[in-house]
């Protein structure tokens, strides 16, 4: 039976929470351990229905999985195959990701087409490109990218966009390749350097990572070996809770954070209004000066510009700030499925192709919404948050994808969320037609 957040908003949100680890960067390490033929460990795994779908895929292929307690040991040794199906693929994008070790580690792979949040076009062709530079023949046959080669050779690699996913294949393809291999215009993300730090921490040889040109010197097979590993904090979890905070007009600490890796989402928060304090390398404080934000204009843009996941969130906050906002998204044409919802609750925005003009309005209203994707199922939920009334969210199953316990981390911050079934087993969409025909009928 499906399941809904019920939120009884305008309650001020404060509080202290522990930043779980990245998911994508724990995603992109599972897909890495394929490399290597036999045991590893990663720390720091949060719990997370993508962690359990992507450990579906590594068990499909042979691999030997334990996962308890953000510890998650994972052995190779045993891989049976390079073939990923479309019903595993299909629930989670990053797991396009084994396509590179698998290539590189077997010299063949074939993955089905990724799925995941519909938020707009993801370019595959900057994969395949950057696979057919190293020496591998690829096509698309009946859903599946498939690649083969004899062996891969180094070689210089120009990306047209500096892709997380295409510079995330090709370093990993490139660890058992001869020679070296040099990725141009490459995403520069933490997720990007935590990958390469894990990849280097069992015996790979990689530089450059946080720049947009990053190096590979290929190794041999037996020059790998098992490592023990820490993940990365998650920023948009980071960033999540604290725009949830101070969209209620409330403060919050965080632990577990980089601070550096949240600079563009800081920097435009404080121009808004917010106030942000670094206590040490590793906790944040955040609070608000007025009730209320500053309208401020945003660009959404590849690392370390605005990162597009925070795009709806900062569109709640924005919606009851004083004065008029733009948002320009340049990443994911589609990224505004959560628009309708906010407008649904009385925010005033006006989408015209990829910017949204925001007009501050006094108050939302809570009523049922649908969380589209993860990222707008969280601005949603924060949306509950600051309205008046009872809010109702379903489609759960996307927000759970990326935050584990969110209801009950809010509820420590003060919120008054709960989690339970939606027992006529309609969506929150499907509630609402039903109820505007109703009324309907009673005019008649």
């Amino acid at each position: 039976m499906q399941e809904k957040l019920v939120i009884t908003g305008d309650k001020e949100l404060s509080g202290e929470i522990e930043i779980a680890g990245a998911k994508n960067a724990v995603l992109k390490q599972m897909a890495a351990a394929l490399l290597f033929a036999g045991p590893l460990c990663i720390r720091n795994v949060p719990n997370l229905a993508d962690v359990y779908s992507m450990l579906e895929v590594l068990e499909f292929l042979g691999a030997k999985v334990k996962f308890k307690s953000k510890v998650l040991e994972i052995d190779t040794s045993d891989i049976s195959g390079s073939f990923a199906p479309h019903e595993l693929v299909n629930k989670l994008r990053a797991s396009f990701n084994v396509l590179g070790p698998l290539l590189g580690r077997f010299k063949e792979a074939k993955v089905a087409m990724p799925g995941g949040c519909q938020i707009g076009s993801r370019r595959l062709d900057l994969h395949e490109k950057g696979l057919r530079a190293l020496g591998a023949e690829v096509k698309l046959d009946q859903g599946y990218m498939i690649a083969t080669a004899t062996h891969l050779a180094g070689t210089r690699i120009y990306l047209d966009l500096p892709s997380n996913g295409a510079t995330e294949n090709i370093m990993m393809a490139s660890v058992l390749s001869e020679g070296e291999t040099i990725i141009e215009n490459a995403a520069c993300d933490p997720e990007i350097v935590d990958l390469a730090n894990f990849l280097n921490s069992m015996g790979a040889k990689i530089h450059g990572a946080g720049t947009h040109q990053i190096s590979i010197c290929g190794v041999r097979q037996k020059d790998l070996h098992s490592t023990e590993y820490s993940a990365i904090s998650d920023r948009l979890e980071a960033c999540t809770y604290l725009i949830a905070a101070i969209s209620t007009g409330g403060s919050i600490t965080l632990r577990n954070v980089d601070p550096e890796h949240m600079q563009a989402t800081l920097s435009k928060l404080q121009e808004a209004g917010v106030i942000i304090q670094a206590q040490d390398s590793k906790i944040l404080k955040a609070s608000i000066k007025n009730k209320k934000l500053t309208a401020v204009d945003v660009n959404t843009g590849w690392y370390p510009g605005f990162p597009t996941d925070i795009q709806a969130l900062i569109t709640v906050p924005l919606s009851v700030a004083n004065g008029t906002s733009t948002i320009k998204e340049t990443i994911y044409e589609e990224r505004y499925a959560h628009v309708n919802e906010l407008v649904r609750m009385g925010a005033e925005i006006k989408v015209n192709n990829n910017v949204a003009v925001i007009k501050g309005v006094e108050k939302l209203s809570g009523t049922k919404i649908v969380a589209p994707d993860i990222r707008g199922g969280a601005a949603l939920v924060v949306a509950g948050l600051i309205a008046d009334g009872k809010t109702e969210v379903t489609g759960l199953k996307h927000i759970d994808r990326g935050y584990d316990k969110f209801a009950e981390k809010l509820v420590s911050l003060g919120a008054d969320v709960i989690r339970t079934q939606n027992i006529s087993g309609e969506t929150s969409e499907e509630e609402n037609i039903a109820e505007e025909k109703i009324n309907i009928q009673k005019i008649k």
